[in-house]
């Protein structure tokens, strides 16, 4: 039994992701087979590696065999039935011989473009990025031409997308300002805090109740009118104590999440309660509070200019792999 499928706009291969295209007509048919084929080779030790191989996709003229697709995901199926068990491993397993296809696939379309438009890496250049490699600590297995020619592809790809699809995309100022009009608060700087601490920590031979009846003991005192700084100095064990327990400025988020919940309400010149993290219990004073400040449009003009360069050439590149799709002949055989 096959498939044959000539790709039209709106019959197209799906998306690797599935939670944002749900594979229509006949893929819901390769679904179906996927997961009974997974059924086979979860069942059976060592069954995939005893079957004879086999062709399970064309792609314009050239074929996808099932050792292929078993050794593009491998690393993905030991670590889901490692995981995973009964019906989540199956249904695991299936998606990621489902994803694994289509990125094998994709890649061919891709490899089949650059070579109709004459993208070419030479092997002085695989030599210079497996040593950039080695550099960097990986681990580089020149003795593997299956490696190399992996390394080599990638190459391949990654200069058939930049001539394809980066060399087009412009990020114009209005652009730019239209971005930082509806995501302002992106950058904003967060609050910040002059805070000082009296940090009570558990000791060895103490339980959590005798540690909290400490922290307790220290926040009545300051009730009862003691100064925070003698306080710190007599009975914190933080590193600041020696400073009146002065913690200096902190940002949002920079904090316990118990102390950043009970700083959210505070003015300055207020005390918090008895808060406990595992350091310890916390009693904070809030010295001096600096609301979050947004930044102008020239002062982050370049990191927008990144990130809509960046969304650009997501929506560029997925524009192009479809088209690919579209003039190409794909055939899923089973």
């Amino acid at each position: 039994m096959r498939l044959t499928h000539r790709c039209r706009p709106t019959d197209r291969l799906p998306s690797p992701n599935p939670s944002s295209t749900r594979p229509p007509g006949h893929w819901v048919v390769l679904a179906v087979w996927l997961a009974v084929w997974m059924v086979f080779i979860s069942a059976v030790p060592g069954f995939a590696a005893r079957m004879h191989d086999r062709i399970v996709a064309v792609v314009n003229s050239e074929v996808i065999t099932l050792s292929e697709v078993l050794d593009e995901i491998q690393p993905d199926l030991d670590r889901i039935r490692e995981q995973f068990q009964g019906e989540e491993r199956q249904r695991r397993l299936q998606l990621a011989h489902h994803i694994g296809l289509t990125r094998m696939i994709e890649r061919k379309l891709q490899l089949q473009q650059a070579k109709t438009k004459g993208v070419e890496v030479a092997d002085a250049e695989v030599r210079l990025s497996l040593a950039e490699m080695k550099k960097q600590g990986e681990k580089v297995d020149e003795s593997n031409p299956r490696y190399l020619q992996a390394v080599k592809e990638q190459l391949i790809l990654m200069r058939v997308v930049e001539r394809e699809v980066r060399s087009g995309i412009t990020v114009g100022d209005t652009e730019m300002r239209r971005y930082f009009k509806e995501h302002e608060s992106r950058f904003a700087l967060p609050e910040e805090y002059t805070l000082s601490q009296i940090l009570i920590r558990p000791r060895s031979f103490e339980t959590p109740e005798e540690t909290r009846a400490r922290a307790e003991k220290v926040l009545a005192a300051l009730k009862a009118g003691g100064k925070f700084e003698e306080l710190a100095l007599q009975y914190s064990d933080g590193e600041n104590s020696t400073r009146g327990g002065l913690l200096g400025l902190v940002r949002q988020g920079e904090l316990h999440p118990p102390i950043e919940r009970a700083l959210a309400s505070m003015k300055p010149g207020e005390t918090t309660d008895a808060i406990e993290t595992p350091e310890g219990f916390h009693i904070i004073r809030v010295e001096e509070r600096k609301p979050r400040q947004f930044r102008p449009f020239e002062a982050v003009k370049a990191e927008i200019q990144n990130l809509v360069y960046a969304q650009k050439n997501e929506d560029f590149y997925q524009s192009w792999i479809a088209d690919l799709k579209n003039k190409a002949y794909i055939e899923i055989k089973f």
